[in-house]
């Protein structure tokens, strides 16, 4: 193949088809997935309803730009106002996660008219050259440098240290409301609200980065609804087309007003539209959030449990619904390879230590008792 695929190193399994949970190789092999492609099918794969949607769109009209009012797009614009917290009711669509970053940052600039970004430090909000800058880790950085500079990294968690880097010449504070490749760190209700309360004092836009949190992955639509907070602008990408690419920045109304010259080619095409209203009405009509709660709470206890039994050799499981982390003592690569290859379990990384769960939100308890069995094995507990 030469070097066609030479931005991803790939796996040693070819996925050929996809339903409900579970992969399978072209070999036949079945696999329960455990890593949803980073959250990106909270439905389960291949959901009929989304197919459906799909499929009906198609046969009308794949695609037209933006400009032209299609009733797709407009139906989206509608769903997403109708469950986005407090009046978060003006719509961006694109086509990532950090496309939605770049809006957001973008959009703060522009209404506040001033330019300082506060991040935190081990948070991750994408590889576009904006979004890059809010990233912490120099590995994804050091290649592309210089980037935008006037952004401060601060530790994540600490409301004091939030306080002093943000002034009036902030535009934005951006933050995960559970840091994910950093490690799956939930922040404290009291963090959230202490930087609701900054930007309030300061002007800046607050902007939650919902991209892998939202959908109800964490137990409610928005993790940020968790902490009583309703942020200036809130990104949510990932699963939202169940993983047809899109993206959306949901802002507040003195965002919007002031917004600048932003644009898109495909933002909110007709069929990737019909994708994600079906995908929320999905979310919505079938109660993910709570199956999240309530699977990924039993989750959390049986893994907590098994470490305190010694069943699973780690150091202990931290998250929200069915986003959860476990902090091992061996390299994560290395038991991600066993779980797949001994057990056909995915998961994912979250640095060299965390292994790191994000399945649809479709699991049910007896998904979860497998996983546990499994680490369980690959880990060497007693």
């Amino acid at each position: 193949m030469g070097n066609a695929g030479f931005v991803f190193s790939e796996k040693p399994i070819r996925i050929e088809r996809g339903e409900g949970p579970y992969l399978y190789d072209d070999n036949g092999t079945e696999y329960l997935d455990f890593g949803a492609s980073y959250a990106c099918t909270p439905t389960g794969h291949c959901h009929p309803d989304v197919i459906d949607a799909v499929v009906e769109q198609a046969k009308q009209l794949l695609y037209v730009q933006g400009s032209y009012p299609v009733d797709a797009r407009d139906a989206l614009y509608d769903r997403l106002a109708a469950i986005a917290p407090g009046d978060l009711e003006n719509v961006w669509l694109c086509n990532s996660g950090t496309e939605a970053n770049e809006a957001a940052l973008k959009f703060a600039r522009a209404a506040t008219g001033d330019s300082k970004i506060v991040a935190t430090k081990q948070a991750f909000h994408g590889r576009t050259m904006g979004a890059l800058a809010t990233t912490w880790k120099g590995k994804y950085k050091a290649p592309y440098e210089p980037l935008i500079d006037g952004v401060d990294h601060v530790d994540y968690g600490d409301a004091d240290q939030l306080a002093e880097a943000v002034d009036d010449d902030t535009a934005a504070i951006i933050l995960e409301p559970v840091q994910g490749e950093g490690g799956v760190h939930p922040a404290t209700a009291e963090y959230l609200q202490a930087a609701r309360d900054v930007a309030d004092d300061t002007g800046a836009a607050l902007v939650m980065d919902e991209i892998q949190t939202g959908l109800g992955r964490t137990g409610s639509l928005w993790a940020c609804e968790q902490a009583d907070v309703v942020p200036d602008a809130l990104t949510t990408a990932k699963g939202i087309a169940s993983g047809l690419p899109m993206g959306a920045t949901l802002v507040a109304d003195w965002l919007a007003e002031e917004h600048g010259d932003h644009g898109s080619t495909f933002s909110g095409g007709p069929t990737v539209s019909a994708a994600a209203e079906a995908t929320l009405d999905v979310i919505v009509e079938e109660n993910l959030p709570q199956n999240a709660a309530e699977v990924g709470g039993y989750l959390r206890e049986e893994i907590e449990a098994a470490i305190d039994s010694g069943a699973i050799d780690a150091r202990g499981v931290r998250g929200q619904g069915l986003m959860i982390g476990i902090e091992v003592k061996r390299g994560s690569n290395r038991l991600l390879k066993q779980l797949a290859l001994n057990h056909g379990i995915l998961a994912l990384p979250a640095g060299r230590s965390v292994l790191r769960l994000l399945p649809p939100l479709t699991i049910e308890e007896s998904h979860a008792d497998e996983v546990v069995a499994a680490i369980a094995d690959v880990t060497g507990g007693s």
